[in-house]
């Protein structure tokens, strides 16, 4: 599990347009969005990190990595 810290996401237009840039990048990831938290975490099925954050970043948004627990 991937997770990226996105505090400039702040409403339901932000988790929709980071998911489909995520989904466009690996469309099997599993995507999980923590509006309240700014906080993506991403199953990933092909992509790696850096792609991951390269898509969210195109979308126009600043990911974080951060360490998940487990």
């Amino acid at each position: 599990m991937l997770a990226f810290k996105v505090d400039d996401m702040t409403c339901g237009h932000c988790v929709s347009a980071i998911t489909q840039a995520l989904k466009a990048v690996d469309p099997d990831a599993r995507v999980s969005i923590d509006l309240a938290r700014h906080l993506v975490c991403v199953e990933p099925a092909e992509a790696d990190a850096g792609q991951l954050s390269v898509a969210i970043t195109q979308a126009g948004y600043t990911p974080e990595p951060v360490q998940t627990a487990g």
